[in-house]
């Protein structure tokens, strides 16, 4: 009978582990990381890690982080990101992430000359994106506005891409991206609109699992008189990794 009962008793703690390890392991697949080590003329190297903590089978709830001070922006006051938002799901490959940013550092509080600020800006943004077995492409938008004054002058700035590929094999894929940054207004800013790039050219792509890279390359079509203080070549270089 003891040994029955020994027998009973582990069988009883093996299925409680069984579900509470299933459990774990549901609640882990309701929440995907990505990692994208981004690199480009302008900014230099700017890392950025996104997650979303799934809602529903068409719906999460999304985060993300961008550590602009690891490149020029590191003159910005070690300029930092952080955000919220909420991803849903329109047709089968289409999903559409509305998100809130908040920036720290002090380009558009005082337009880089006063101190380091938390809050330095607000980010509203939108992110839509295409994947499925043939097409890929991802378009971008983002309103960077002053939320402090911590200087004679503040900046605001719209920054926006919009890219499309085909995949020529499950590893590899081609098409082109177009990119856009200009400063759109500020406090006692002498010129309303200054344009800083605007980028052209095609990328090509490797993947391989939850890994990849994309490189990118192109011109800035942005008129000589139109640039504000960049003047160069585009390319943009990202490893990526999905989790």
């Amino acid at each position: 009978m003891r040994k029955v009962f020994s027998i009973l008793s582990f069988i009883a703690c093996l299925s409680i582990s069984t579900v509470y390890a299933q459990t774990e392991e549901t609640k882990e697949n309701k929440v995907s990381i990505g990692l994208s080590l981004n690199h480009d003329a302008f900014f230099g190297f700017n890392p950025m890690l996104s997650g979303a903590v799934k809602t529903g089978d068409k719906s999460a709830l999304t985060f993300y982080g961008i550590q602009w001070g690891a490149g020029t922006a590191i003159a910005w006051g070690n300029w930092t990101e952080f955000g919220l938002g909420y991803m849903f799901q329109a047709g089968e490959s289409v999903t559409i992430n509305p998100q809130i940013g908040v920036t720290m550092g002090n380009l558009l509080s005082s337009f880089t000359a006063g101190k380091y600020a938390f809050g330095d800006g607000i980010v509203p943004n939108l992110t839509v994106n295409l994947n499925n077995s043939k097409l890929e492409g991802q378009f971008y938008a983002g309103y960077y506005a002053a939320l402090r004054k911590e200087g004679p002058l503040t900046a605001n700035y719209v920054h926006y891409w919009l890219n499309f590929g085909g995949k020529l094999s499950s590893h590899f894929s081609v098409g082109a991206h177009f990119e856009n940054l200009f400063r759109q207004g500020g406090k006692n800013q002498a010129t309303t609109t200054s344009q800083y790039y605007t980028w052209l050219g095609p990328y090509i792509q490797f993947t391989k699992g939850i890994a990849g890279l994309r490189f990118s390359a192109g011109g800035n079509l942005a008129g000589e008189s139109a640039r504000a203080n960049f003047d160069g070549d585009f390319y943009k270089m990202n490893f990526f990794l999905n989790f």
